[in-house]
């Protein structure tokens, strides 16, 4: 009991430290990519970047690319939903060679940020070398799982650096409220894993790391709370 209450007063220390933090941090660079507010019938965040529930449970086979971290933000929403730019840029690459099949696009916002948007429905109209702005379409949401679009349509949103090798916490650069776009669901994706032996680590959505493509595993964990 008392090692409970030990790990359970130093979480609340570190939220508490957290929104600190964020108080006093600049102002993010990028916006949502929905022109639709968040909601059941619209859109809202199925799986957090980080070393979620669902990233841990195949670490060492789908996110094994990415040190075992989902790398990026899954936002739930129906098939055919526009997704929007998030920022200012230059289009990079259409279908390019970065997974989140079957379509993506990549966004250079020319201040060290590339934007890549996956798992869209069909291939961008857009062009390598055209210019989009803040809130232009880029495509539209798609399903990974299942060509007609009825099982999981979702857009998979990552930031990442110019050489596209880091990944970067959108949370952390995205202008939102995130604590009200999972709606409370308590799904899979929206929950982390924690080291037993070193709880205080990687326990919001804020506090997770950045990655490198092809880097050791980061969370290859014996012990884990919840265990796993």
């Amino acid at each position: 009991m008392g090692r409970l209450r030990l790990i359970t007063a130093a979480l609340s220390l570190l939220l508490v430290l957290q929104l600190t933090l964020l108080r006093g941090r600049a102002e993010p660079l990028f916006g949502l990519p929905f022109a639709e507010p968040p909601g059941v019938s619209t859109w809202f965040v199925s799986q957090w970047y980080g070393n979620t529930v669902a990233a841990y449970r195949n670490r060492s086979t789908l996110y094994a690319a990415g040190q075992g971290i989902h790398f990026g933000i899954d936002f739930a929403a129906r098939c055919g939903t526009v997704v929007r730019a998030i920022g200012d840029g230059v289009v990079v690459a259409v279908d390019g060679p970065y997974g989140a099949a079957p379509h993506n696009v990549v966004i250079d916002h020319g201040n060290g940020y590339r934007s890549l948007y996956g798992h869209l429905k069909e291939r961008s109209p857009l062009r390598v070398g055209q210019r989009v702005q803040r809130g232009d379409p880029v495509g539209l949401v798609g399903d990974p799982a299942s060509p007609q679009c009825d099982r999981a349509p979702h857009l998979h949103l990552e930031i990442r650096d110019r050489t596209m090798r880091r990944a970067y916490n959108p949370v952390l650069l995205i202008d939102a409220n995130w604590s009200r776009l999972t709606l409370g669901l308590g799904l899979a994706g929206q929950q982390f894993v924690l080291a037993y032996d070193d709880p205080v680590r990687w326990r919001s959505p804020w506090d997770q790391p950045d990655i490198v493509f092809g880097g050791p595993l980061l969370n290859d964990w014996k012990v884990t709370w919840p265990p796993y």
